[in-house]
């Protein structure tokens, strides 16, 4: 006589057709229907999901945001003061927007500021971004400029950096409407130049005017899991009001147009005397937005980034300290390294001169200093694990050695 076969009270397959049957009190349910019933209730449990600010937890004043910082991140006093000013106005306009639900606050409505940072490349812009993202209990995600197209191009579209931010939140949709998005490499996307042509800037200020809806504030139709919009997709609408926007470049060459603009008004005798004050090697501390507009950056773009900030460029004693004071300095990561395979790793103080020697002649910034640092190390890295070596001295003849090797006779 046959074996009765069990079916799904639920689908109705018997158990020959499925991976697995659960048998309960009065039923049977098979594993198909158990995966399903599962992405149902997350679903489900997603949308009604209702995140609140919470008001009663304290914030991080500038002060504190910026000691966090220091931490990490070698001098910028400026870029990260500023940056220090917009995560900290960032929390309160979020608790003043939980206090108006609340009926417990007047309708004075703080208006988002967001900011650019300008800087030359190895100078910190995104460590400072990273950094923070460390320290913050808002969702937080980085994006680069340089992928994204204007709309119908071959590319992301602007709305995947909500995408990505809605990722980082869980798809929680309130908690990442409250969120912050890094934007770097954002000089890539300027005009190309002002000559009208046959062809579109679909890279350059076609994406400029898609960022405009987003960094304003408005509702903004997101694909919730990520690439090509589609007229059959379901969207996520968020509302990007809340969402504080950090935007971040090298802008390669703008300081031939700051200093283009300083000689312009340099007529009479006064300003002979006020040229002279201007420190040439770092002009940047003088920019301006029409700096940026010259650039190639639209003046719609450069109204929604009201807070703009410079990192300065890094010099012999900045690259020194890069070395060994932050928490993840360079010379910390390998002595980590090395003290994992139970080897002691010294730098002489010669040999730490002899790399910023480098640094300083190749003009990476911190960067060329990593480089440099990976270059030097490398042939121990190779040769050190097995062996009975317990103890390494960096001397300043190794380093030139090593670098000698990379060098073109």
């Amino acid at each position: 006589m046959a074996k009765k076969l069990n079916h799904c009270s639920f689908c109705g397959r018997s158990e020959k057709d499925v991976a697995l049957m659960l048998n309960g009190l009065n039923g049977f349910i098979c594993n198909d229907c158990v995966e399903m019933a599962h992405q149902m209730v997350s679903e489900n449990m997603r949308n009604n999901k209702k995140s609140t600010y919470d008001i009663e937890k304290p914030l991080m004043r500038p002060a504190e945001i910026k000691a966090k910082l220091d931490e990490y991140v070698i001098g910028q006093d400026e870029a990260k003061i500023a940056l220090s000013v917009a995560v900290y106005n960032h929390y309160k306009r979020l608790r003043q927007q939980a206090l108006i639900n609340k009926k417990e606050e007047d309708d004075v409505e703080i208006e988002k500021s967001n900011i650019i940072m300008i800087g030359s490349t190895g100078t910190g812009k995104t460590l400072l971004a990273r950094t923070i993202a460390k320290m913050l209990d808002v969702p937080f995600s980085i994006v680069d400029a340089t992928v994204l197209t204007e709309a119908g191009y071959v590319g992301e579209d602007v709305e995947s950096i909500l995408s990505r931010l809605l990722q980082a939140a869980d798809y929680d949709q309130p908690r990442a409407e409250r969120g912050i998005v890094f934007i770097d490499e954002i000089d890539k996307i300027a005009r190309k130049g002002d000559n009208p042509s046959i062809t579109r800037d679909v890279s350059g200020e076609g994406v400029q005017q898609g960022l405009l809806k987003l960094l304003e504030g408005s509702i903004v139709n997101v694909p919730p899991k990520g690439g090509r919009k589609h007229p059959d997709q379901d969207y996520v609408h968020m509302d990007t009001r809340n969402i504080l926007f950090i935007c971040g470049g090298a802008f390669d060459g703008i300081e031939r147009k700051i200093a283009q603009r300083m000689n312009t008004h340099t007529v009479g005798y006064n300003n002979v005397s006020v040229r002279h004050n201007i420190d040439s090697k770092n002009l940047l501390k003088y920019i301006q937005p029409q700096d940026l507009k010259s650039f190639g950056l639209i003046p719609e773009l450069i109204g929604r980034l009201p807070a703009l900030t410079y990192l300065r460029p890094l010099d012999r004693e900045a690259l020194r300290n890069i070395l060994t004071e932050p928490k993840n300095s360079l010379i910390r990561q390998q002595k980590k390294l090395f003290a994992m395979d139970g080897v002691e790793l010294e730098f002489t103080p010669e040999a730490l001169e002899a790399m910023v020697d480098k640094a300083m002649e190749r003009n990476l910034g911190a960067r060329g200093l990593r480089g440099i640092v990976e270059s030097v190390m490398t042939d121990l890295q190779f040769s050190t694990p097995g062996t009975d070596c317990q103890k390494l001295t960096i001397t300043a003849e190794y380093v030139h050695d090593q670098l000698s090797k990379s060098e073109v006779l």
